[in-house]
């Protein structure tokens, strides 16, 4: 993929760390696409508690940042944070601004939000799309579920996937741990938590440690949150993961086929796993072949 660099391009990223999944959307984004560049993002600005370091408001801020640079006639990118939803993004953002990869998920919980994502986000993603045609060139998308959403035009002139090129695969190392997984507290996305899964693999003595946010099952032990480093020293001794039905290819993921770890999976989530199908382990949803393929694969 070019880099680009001849010009300096001011970057806004919603989120820079190397802890968050969006973070480390952004950083590969600018490693594999920007050579000159200089970054911004949130905490250059503002305190980590501040109210304009929500989440909702720091999009806007660096779309105001963006029109600062464009009017001093400097290059500027807009990394993160793009869900396809969000159209406001998409029609705010300065001219021949370069956005990073455009996100959003087609796998949703019934929590208190499902209606609003079941069926005004469709439309909201129609919107998107008829801007992004109009204003930008070659969008890239970082997996491809939203796909099934957007016209064939769309579909033409876009990159999806962008997401793997994160893999790079590191050499089998001696596995000590049992099972490590992720966890985050978000609405949308602890719902997706195999509870049953996690129980079933504690009752055959598995030991389970959790990253990310606290879980709170009896037994697991919590890590918090760790460095990319330690994460990825953790995952390389890792034998067993389980992976998130709200998106099968997350970093977390990607992260744990790099370091040669299996993700558990149900049988009925065969049909959304098209790459690295050795990296998975498919177990019916009553768990009655789970002792059976954890043991030919330790």
């Amino acid at each position: 993929m070019q880099k680009l660099f001849k010009k300096k391009i001011y970057c806004w990223a919603c989120d820079y760390s190397s802890q968050t999944g969006e973070g480390n959307l952004a950083r590969l984004y600018v490693s594999k696409k920007i050579r000159n560049k200089k970054i911004f993002y949130p905490e250059m600005f503002f305190k980590k508690n501040s109210i304009f370091n929500y989440k909702y408001l720091t999009p806007f801020f660096g779309i105001i940042l963006c029109w600062y640079y464009f009017f001093k006639n400097k290059k500027v990118a807009y990394i993160n944070y793009l869900p396809l939803w969000n159209f406001i993004i998409f029609l705010l953002l300065p001219p021949k601004t370069l956005i990073g990869p455009i996100t959003g998920g087609s796998h949703f919980s019934k929590n208190s939000d499902f209606l609003i994502r079941k069926y005004l986000f469709p439309v909201f993603y129609k919107m998107s799309e008829l801007i992004i045609l109009l204003r930008y060139k070659n969008p890239i998308f970082a997996t491809i579920l939203l796909k099934k959403y957007l016209g064939k035009k769309i579909i033409r002139e876009s990159n999806f996937d962008f997401i793997f090129n994160y893999i790079s695969k590191k050499n089998l190392k001696i596995k000590n741990l049992d099972v490590l997984i992720y966890y985050k507290n978000h609405r949308n996305k602890k719902r997706s938590i195999n509870y049953g899964l996690i129980n079933k693999l504690l009752e055959l003595n598995f030991k389970i440690y959790c990253v990310g946010d606290k879980l709170e099952i009896e037994n697991i032990v919590n890590l918090n949150l760790i460095s990319k480093k330690k994460l990825n020293s953790l995952l390389s001794k890792t034998k067993f993961s389980i992976c998130s039905e709200e998106n099968f290819y997350s970093l977390f993921t990607l992260d744990c086929i790099n370091n040669n770890v299996k993700i558990i999976t149900s049988v009925t989530n065969k049909k959304y796993i098209y790459k690295y199908r050795n990296n998975f382990l498919f177990i019916n949803s009553n768990y009655n072949n789970l002792k059976k393929k954890l043991k030919e694969n330790v």
